[in-house]
């Protein structure tokens, strides 16, 4: 799909004008279900497109619910958001679901926001200077210190094209996720339809999926297949990373699946774990102190688990503005990623502790004191080793000089740390530029499925043109010739003049035009010699003009056929029978007039019949007569 994908948090506390700010802009309504119509509150994420004038984007709306009771949807609404707008009732200023959401969104880090005071049409003047005022003091000391405000009203649409345009400019400074890297898919919501089966859906993270790919969830590894995607209720072919899509799901019971679960199409890319490591940045204004090994809720993701937390330097703490390195160890499984982003909640009496980001999604039991926080340290800043495999999962390909400059490590310490990752197989050396095993395999999964597809929409095509398949990546050209002709060597590809197959591949008539195809090649055989123009088989039998020239192609190719002129072809069989009974019946060399005695042709056929017997070397001109040169079998 073009374009640049994007999904929008609608956040605030109840009843501030999220929902119908949403339909104002979308003009769709969020709230779905019953008991939200009657309470006028939203309990579940409500999902709408959003369209942009002049704009390539494809953007999704996420409208998450204020209620402090539904705190653990808004958690899992915004943890894949990439633009935030925080509203805030004209009548009603800082709320404390404001404050919640925005201390959430501040430790998931969600970088770009707006403020939308909504409601404005409800508050006079006066009143609305001092909401105003109050918000920016308000901010001042927040993580959107920074970011843009707007006065807003859903019924009137004041300020709803301002609005608009402020969304356009932050989204085309934001960054898009990476449709390249192995694709991750939490699942926040799961439910069945009548006659369609299992539902899913979730924010794609990263990478991508087509329908009709076998996929795993994890935690566990069962397997599935996408039977049908929709992006927003348009059935589409593939959905990447940055879009909210919805799976049809076939091979897995509705029973098996359960918000927080992970689709991926690669589980060994991925770990699943009980136990991980943290860093840890706790609010201001916690209640009760935080106890060695007290009960928490774990927000990452769609998750939700409850686990226990570990210190390593303390038994308790309730202030302190300093990371903390520690440690949470759940009551499940979950599958993260070094990096991700979490939040942390008291199991009870139910409070927002403070967030952080996942240093090591695999833990491991440690001793109380200072050396384990100094480990800890160490992981989190990354060793050697993993900041090279890091960087090159960002970069993909680097070579060697560049991994020096971009780390600031010797020469030494990278030429060990390559060759040790080489002998692990890990990381892969191609023409001066390393890459991660990762990167080759995607690349060459990419390319695989691009191939497949290709050979599926043109079955009678010896492949792709490689020019072209070279030009749709953006790493080094020589990069990507080397790898594919080390897939050559291999027998993963194989190569016809400038044409890319797989080496399984066989050029065939596609089943839906076999039949005509056939009858094509039938009667052009009882024409002999005397052929009709290409154009005419191919009318007769309603074969699209695009698949008669590939067609054409093809059984000239195969040696089916010879072409004697732009317009015309002949069956190869009937011309050899022809090129038999001329041989048996002239002399070394023979004249036109006896060829046409042989052959009861007129001179439109005469010509380039002798012409292909020339070209194919069966004969040769000498003046105005002609001469064999190879009399056949």
């Amino acid at each position: 799909m073009a374009g640049k994908n994007y999904t929008i948090g609608m956040a605030g506390h109840i009843d501030h004008g999220k929902t119908s700010l949403t339909k104002a802009l979308t003009n769709i309504d969020t709230d779905r279900l019953k008991e939200e119509k009657e309470r006028n509150i939203s309990i579940e994420l409500g999902f709408a497109p959003l369209k942009l004038k002049g704009a390539n984007f494809h953007v999704s709306i996420i409208d998450v619910p204020g209620h402090e009771r539904f705190i653990r949807q808004m958690i899992a609404g915004v943890a894949g958001i990439d633009l935030v707008i925080i509203t805030i009732a004209a009548d009603e200023g800082i709320m404390p679901q404001t404050k919640e959401h925005i201390d959430i969104l501040s430790l998931l880090q969600v970088e770009r926001a707006i403020i939308a005071i909504t409601k404005v049409d409800k508050a006079d003047e006066e009143l609305l200077e001092l909401v105003i005022d109050d918000v920016r003091q308000y901010m001042k000391d927040t993580h959107f210190h920074d970011a843009p405000m707007l006065c807003v009203d859903s019924l009137s649409e004041k300020g709803i094209p301002e609005l608009e345009e402020q969304i356009v400019k932050e989204l085309e400074q934001t960054p898009i996720r990476n449709a390249k890297n192995p694709f991750r898919m939490p699942i926040d919501q799961v439910f069945t339809l009548k006659g369609v089966g299992t539902i899913v859906r979730g924010t794609i993270y990263d990478g991508a999926i087509q329908k009709g790919e076998p996929f795993y969830v994890l935690p566990g590894q069962q397997m599935g297949k996408a039977r049908q995607l929709q992006v927003h209720h348009e059935e589409v072919n593939a959905a990447s990373a940055g879009q909210r899509a919805a799976i049809n799901v076939v091979g897995i019971d509705r029973e098996e699946l359960e918000r927080g679960d992970v689709f991926v199409k690669n589980p060994k890319y991925f770990d699943q774990s009980d136990t991980i490591d943290v860093s840890l940045k706790l609010l201001n204004d916690i209640q009760t102190p935080i106890k060695q090994r007290a009960p928490i809720k774990l927000h990452t993701g769609a998750n939700e688990v409850y686990g226990k937390i570990v210190f390593f330097d303390r038994n308790k703490v309730q202030q302190d503005s300093n990371e903390i390195l520690c440690q949470i160890r759940l009551q499940k499984p979950i599958v993260v990623n070094r990096g991700d982003r979490f939040i942390l909640r008291r199991a009870t009496p139910v409070e927002t502790l403070g967030g952080g980001w996942i240093i090591n999604p695999v833990g491991e039991k440690y001793k109380f004191g200072p050396k384990t926080i100094e480990q800890l340290q160490q992981v989190k800043e990354g060793s050697p080793e993993t900041l090279v495999k890091q960087l090159l999962n960002e970069e993909k390909w680097l070579e060697r000089h560049e991994l020096i400059r971009k780390l600031s490590l010797d020469e030494a310490t990278i030429d060990q740390l390559l060759h040790d990752l080489e002998q692990l197989g890990e990381v892969v050396y191609v023409h001066q530029h390393y890459a991660t095993a990762i990167t080759l395999e995607t690349l060459w999964n990419d390319i695989e499925t691009r191939l497949t597809e290709f050979h599926q929409e043109h079955p009678l095509k010896e492949g792709m043109n490689k020019p072209e398949l070279l030009q749709l990546y953006d790493g080094p050209k020589k990069v990507i010739e080397e790898l594919l002709n080390q897939w050559l060597k291999d027998k993963q590809l194989k190569q016809s003049q400038q044409y890319l197959s797989l080496y399984t591949f066989t050029p065939h008539l596609p089943s839906q035009w076999k039949k005509r195809m056939g009858n094509v090649l039938e009667q052009m055989k009882l024409d002999q010699i005397q052929v009709k123009e290409w154009e005419e088989y191919v009318l007769n039998e309603s074969i699209p003009a695009e698949l008669a020239n590939d067609f054409k192609a093809y059984v000239i190719r195969e040696k089916s056929a010879y072409p004697l002129s732009e317009k015309h072809v002949i069956n190869a069989q009937v011309f050899l029978e022809k090129v038999k009974e001329l041989s048996e019946q002239t002399d070394e060399y023979f004249t036109l007039s006896d060829a046409k005695d042989v052959w009861g042709v007129s001179r439109k056929y005469l010509i380039p019949l002798l012409e292909l017997l020339d070209e194919l070397q069966y004969t040769e001109r000498v003046d105005r007569d002609r001469r064999w040169l190879c009399r056949p079998n």
